[in-house]
């Protein structure tokens, strides 16, 4: 055993577990751990704010298989952070964030910079912690750090006063396995209930694979990538599966939901046979009339309070609560065992033909740039080694749309939260968890506003993060919301003044950073920004009147799904 503070019990933790970067911003409540990790080899990443950092760390769990950690101070550190949390908390995402607070005895009262991190956080994480006298400090970090990434993943936060920083304890050098193996999920389906599936399975002539966020990890992607390797399924997938399935695949029809491509959401109305794996049956998806009723529906999910929801609310007629990965194998493995085969030949040539029969399409013709038009830029030129990250708004949305991501954990947005700031505290993130990565981070001029300090992060750090702005100087969906809902009265969502966001990002030191206005050089502009070293910029001025399609309108079904004027069927379609 070896004595040291309760500071320096934190970060030698954090080595044991293997964290190579710390994202967060420093404070007197916090000074011990930071002065603690100065004698470590793990890095410290200082963020602009405390949301940013936790946005950071989150974006390193989102990208990789490890969790990411937040090192912030007391008082309104602490409360920056709940947006960030509540945002991974909403996504499933594993993150440690610790926080320096007041001395245990000046907890209750009005210390400066106390909060009630307890109270607050309560209703926003997976678990919060407050650490007090007696308890094993080194227990308590080594369990976070697996409790988050078990079950359903989520946000960890603990509290630790100044003065149990500062106490000394007794270091145990605990084995990590202990903890890990703790949280190791045994559970598997057995024959009958794989007997149970097929039966189901079988009796289907249109079965549709509805892929979630539960199947965002390296071995959920293996194992639906094999499973339908095997039985060729037609599938849509949520925002958060973006990658689980290879986008190229002639079979996977995209996003599914208010504005999911127009062949995801017209396909759903067809099928007989509804397998939802890893979901949370998000509004915008699920709450359309007519969605998967009066059809079998399968579903496996790790959460016992969301399969509860949805056996009262869509009796399903399979279901099974545990790992996803874990399920589809046993699944792929009953199917081998007993040369279990699909015809759905004529199905699988109806999916092909919806998704080349209605492209998604824009105003090709307006002399003003489209964002639907850059994202069909952009989608040319994605690869195996490209991460995405997105604020939130039309942008987002259009990039759900055209970018056919390849890989598994490489779109990482704000789902559930929508939380605008988003992109490019995360890009940072994603770039310490995958150094090697070509990261494009694209906002709007709304959501880069939100964290526009991090322009600085990137460039004092030298971050190779390539930062695509798309500017209708206004918050594009809200005022797409406002013309369809208030008479086109657009309160709140225009900015009169033209800011030059390249010229700003230039003044922080991005030696690539250009303002585009002119659609005939977008294309060669966007080719020299793709391929520029070090941290790059590229406003691209949009047309502010542009408007998102193919959208279903609230309290509308997807057969009332509105294409716009610009997305048509394309005749001829030949199938081969």
């Amino acid at each position: 055993m070896e004595e040291m503070n309760g500071a320096e019990v934190l970060v030698k933790c954090l080595e044991d577990l293997g964290v190579k970067q710390i994202f967060g911003y420093t404070g007197a409540a916090i000074l011990p751990v930071f002065h603690a990790l100065e004698k470590s080899d793990i890095d410290i990443i200082i963020n602009s704010n405390e949301q940013s950092a936790a946005f950071s760390a989150a974006g390193y769990s989102r990208s990789s298989n490890e969790v990411g950690v937040a090192i912030v101070t007391s008082g309104p550190a602490i409360t920056n952070t709940l947006t960030s949390v509540a945002d991974a908390y909403g996504d499933s995402i594993p993150l440690l964030v610790f926080a320096g607070q007041v001395p245990e005895h000046k907890i209750g009262t009005d210390s400066f910079q106390h909060i009630n991190v307890k109270g607050i956080f309560g209703e926003a994480a997976k678990k919060v912690i407050q650490v007090s006298n007696d308890d094993d400090l080194e227990s308590m970090i080594k369990d976070a750090y697996y409790f988050a990434k078990s079950g359903k993943p989520g946000p960890v936060v603990i509290d630790i006063p100044l003065d149990k920083q500062q106490k000394m304890h007794e270091y145990q050098d605990i084995n990590i396995m202990r903890f890990e193996e703790s949280y190791h999920d045994d559970r598997h389906l057995c024959e009958e209930q794989c007997e149970e599936f097929f039966e189901l399975f079988l009796n289907s002539k249109r079965p549709l694979l509805y892929l979630g966020g539960g199947l965002n990890s390296e071995a959920g992607s293996q194992a639906i990538r094999e499973f339908n390797e095997y039985f060729r399924i037609p599938s849509v997938n949520t925002l958060m599966a973006k990658g689980v399935i290879d986008g190229r695949d002639e079979l996977n029809l995209g996003m599914l939901g208010m504005f999911g491509t127009p062949y995801a959401n017209m396909l759903i109305q067809e099928n007989d046979f509804f397998f939802a794996i890893g979901v949370r049956w998000d509004d915008r998806v699920a709450e359309k009339v007519g969605f998967a009723i009066g059809i079998d529906i399968a579903y496996i999910d790790i959460n016992p309070e969301k399969m509860h929801q949805i056996k009262i609310e869509r009796g399903p007629k399979f279901t099974f609560i545990g790992d996803a990965a874990t399920a589809i194998r046993d699944l792929l493995d009953y199917a081998r065992k007993h040369d279990i085969k699909l015809d759905i030949q004529e199905w699988q040539d109806r999916a092909r033909f919806l998704k080349n029969s209605w492209p998604l399409d824009y105003n090709r013709k307006s002399e003003q740039i489209q964002s639907a038009g850059i994202m069909a830029l952009l989608a040319d030129c994605i690869d195996e080694n490209t991460m995405i990250t997105t604020g939130v708004g039309n942008h987002q949305m259009l990039a759900a749309q055209y970018l056919t991501m390849q890989k598994v954990k490489s779109f990482m947005t704000s789902g559930s939260f929508g939380t605008m700031g988003f992109s490019m505290p995360t890009a940072i993130g994603v770039h310490y968890a995958n150094p090697d990565a070509k990261i494009i981070a694209i906002d709007g001029d709304g959501s880069l506003r939100m964290n526009l300090g991090e322009l600085h992060t990137i460039a004092s750090l030298n971050i190779p993060v390539k930062i695509l702005l798309l500017n209708n100087r206004s918050d594009g969906m809200v005022q797409n919301l406002q013309d369809a809902a208030y008479e086109g009265i657009r309160t709140g969502t225009q900015r009169q003044k033209d800011v030059h966001f390249a010229e700003i990002a230039k003044s922080f030191g991005f030696e690539y950073a250009k303002r585009i206005t002119e659609k005939n050089s977008l294309k060669d502009e966007l080719e020299v920004f793709l391929d520029a070293e070090g941290p790059c910029f590229m406003e691209i001025c949009t047309d502010r009147e542009e408007t998102l399609y193919p959208k279903v309108p609230a309290g509308g079904a997807y057969k009332d799904m509105i294409l716009g004027p610009y997305i048509k069927e394309v005749s001829g379609n030949n199938i081969e």
